[in-house]
């Protein structure tokens, strides 16, 4: 019998596993780093241990201080969520070594399914359709980058480039033609040996706005092995998973029995235990290829749980503790509909960049069907260190429409002040015609959902901005003092982010009109306290959330978000902007690449330095045309969010600075 568990991770899936294992009576163990010592995570184990600084290096990879917690605590088994050490055989071997359980499958599954190369090799002996492609030459030798392109040759275009070690979109590429094969290949490399320490690479031939479905399995020790449906994956972007269902609207049930069965024959062929998910990318005529597994439990989980009934988590326990699998195949019961979106602290509206700084409100919407899956609350810091994910957001249904309707009024209900978010984005790719529909693949957003207003910078309006006047504090807001008597006009100034709104502010009695140049709104302020204004517009009673913190303000209503910052009593400051030539971080990273030198003639939209963040290779990119004048950082430095990283002259300073 089991008693006590560390669990190897941190955030949301810490959480998650946290409230299983005590349900079942464990005593838990939490570890962290320096920056999560007040993690949520850390909140809810029994006890926790510190296993190094911020850097997961030094502290949520590092082996030998996570079994040292083991040790000092008495833990006796070891779970490793997703992500991290979860997928690492070492590990698995080290925990077993150490005389621990480790809460997932053989050291020899995770090292094979963890090779997309050997793994795929190992399908195709196993019977198990996969997509035509190169996996290198001899066993134990790495593709060079020649043997690539030559292999490449024979397969034809479009291909896709693909980490043998990777995942979550990590070193992959697609490649539409011979010109573009090269420096992709190199990309592909360069970001897989950041991600994962390993740059081997794989070839694979496109196939063309496939669907991403994927089979959840279980086996034990006994020689079982079942499945639990299907979800559907394929709402992503840059082949990262946006949006999560089950059951799949595109799969029948044929198929499901068909890519179900050849699931498990690809668990039982590498011996597997626990918790496991075969991918597969199904085409328009629901043939269907192995595309990897994933040796661990998946991110997207919830969504099987809630159409099963199941707890994934108990039935790992279960597993490691050596019993056999709660249910048979005939047991499993698909029940309902359910829908899980990933809320990112990111800004679709600049290429889905991750956001970091304080975290001052977050209050998920409550409602029948809803779950969410999170490892912070207000008042946390979201760091560069770690994936940005804020939660998981999980609706359930008796149908899918019932689930989607559930969802986007969560989506729309929960507040989060103080970091951008993707919440609308989110909110509308489930109210989409295309999905709704269950139409999308693969390329719904880079095709059907390219030019959504969520993909654009949101600009208050003068109602949004009458909104931000009535809680502003300038003489015109607050209980008390009301009157009917005539009130003149106080200006205001309000910073939007892409500029300065200067607006006329009158109250007079309940009612609050603002004027921004020749636009005006009307707004009847009902009440306002508690972070909720409570506003009568066009007739109709809303509702605004809003955040104060210093002269800045967050608000959300009408299902947007946005925040301003009052500027009325400030001097004007110089513009540095867009279009300022001043090239600046996007937030805290690595310089991997720098690709220009002083000197040189630029345009705009041109990649200028490659930043590595969260795992992830960003491009800074010129706002302008004109002449690099200096270049501040080089290849290895550590920068800080908007810190200045290029100065681009432009007109006649371009021209005196290169004569220069």
């Amino acid at each position: 019998m089991l008693k006590k568990l560390l669990i190897a991770n941190r955030g949301e899936i810490a959480v998650r596993v946290i409230r299983t294992a005590k349900a079942l009576g464990y005593r838990t163990v939490a570890i962290y780093s320096e920056a999560d010592a007040r993690a949520l995570h850390v909140h809810e184990a029994d006890e926790a241990v510190c296993v190094g600084p911020a850097q997961v290096g030094a502290s949520y990879l590092n082996v030998d201080a996570i079994l040292e917690a083991a040790s000092k605590t008495g833990a006796d088994c070891i779970h490793p969520g997703y992500g991290f050490l979860s997928e690492n055989a070492g590990f698995a071997n080290a925990c077993k070594d150490a005389g621990l359980v480790f809460v997932g499958p053989p050291a020899s599954a995770i090292e094979l399914m963890g090779s997309k190369r050997r793994s795929k090799i190992a399908m195709q002996q196993a019977g198990v359709p996969v997509v035509p492609g190169y996996e290198g030459p001899v066993e134990g030798n790495t593709a060079s980058d020649n043997e690539l392109i030559s292999a490449a040759a024979d397969i034809g275009y479009p291909l896709m480039i693909k980490a043998s070690a990777g995942g979550g979109g990590r070193g992959m590429r697609l490649v539409q033609e011979e010109g573009e094969l090269a420096d992709n290949i190199k990309r592909a490399r360069s970001e897989a040996k950041q991600a994962f320490g390993d740059g081997e690479l794989i070839l694979e031939k496109a196939v063309i706005e496939p669907r991403h479905v994927e089979i959840q399995v279980f086996a034990d020790r006994h020689g079982n092995a079942v499945y639990l449906g299907e979800r559907d994956c394929s709402v992503q972007r840059r082949h990262q998973k946006v949006v999560e269902e089950a059951p799949s609207p595109f799969v029948t049930p044929e198929l499901r029995q068909a890519m179900g069965e050849a699931a498990v024959k690809a668990a039982l062929a590498c011996s597997y235990e626990g918790a496991g998910t075969v991918e597969f990318l199904v085409d328009k005529d629901r043939n269907f290829y192995f595309l990897e597994m994933n040796t661990r439990l998946q991110v997207e989980h919830p969504v099987t749980e809630l159409i099963t009934g199941q707890d994934l988590v108990a039935w790992q326990l279960a597993v490691a503790e050596g019993q056999p699998l709660p249910l048979q195949q005939q047991d499993i019961q698909l029940n309902g509909h359910a829908i899980e979106v990933r809320l990112y602290a990111e800004d679709p509206a600049h290429e889905f960049t991750p956001q970091t700084g304080p975290l001052y409100s977050f209050q998920p919407a409550l409602g029948e069907g809803l779950r969410y899956d999170t490892g912070v609350r207000s008042g946390d810091t979201i760091t560069p260190h770690y994936d940005p994910m804020l939660a998981k957001v999980i609706a359930w249904g008796q149908n899918r429409d019932e689930a989607r309707r559930r969802l986007i009024r969560a989506l729309e209900d929960t507040t989060v002040f103080g970091v951008t978010t993707n919440r609308y984005f989110l909110s509308r790719i489930i109210a989409n015609d295309t999905f709704g529909a269950g139409g999308a693949t693969t390329a719904f957003l880079q095709q059907a959902f390219r030019d959504d207003p969520s993909l654009a910078p949101f600009s208050p309006g003068t109602r949004e901005l009458a909104l931000a006047a009535c809680v502003l504090d300038h003489g015109i807001s607050g209980q008390s003092g009301w009157s009917n008597a005539p009130s003149t006009m106080t200006p205001m100034k309000l910073d939007t982010g892409d500029g300065t709104a200067e607006l006329l502010v009158r109250k007079t009695g309940h009612t609050v009109s603002v004027s921004q140049g020749d636009s005006h709104h009307q707004l009847v302020l009902e009440s306002l306290g508690d972070g909720l204004l409570c506003i009568i517009d066009n007739g109709v009673r809303h509702r605004c959330q809003y955040h104060r913190e210093g002269d800045s303000l967050y608000l959300q209503a009408f299902g947007q978000a946005w925040a301003v910052r009052d500027v009325t009593h400030q001097p004007a400051a110089g513009a540095n902007g867009a279009g300022s030539g001043k090239i600046q971080a996007s937030m805290d990273g690595a310089i991997i690449d720098v690709l220009v030198a002083p000197g040189e003639t630029v345009q705009q939209g041109q990649t200028l330095v490659i930043l590595e963040a969260m795992k992830m290779e960003h491009p800074v990119k010129a706002d302008r045309d004109g002449v690099v004048g200096e270049v501040l950082v080089s290849n290895g430095d550590q920068v800080k969010r908007s810190q200045l990283l290029v100065n681009i002259a432009a007109g006649e300073a371009a021209e005196q600075e290169a004569s220069a």
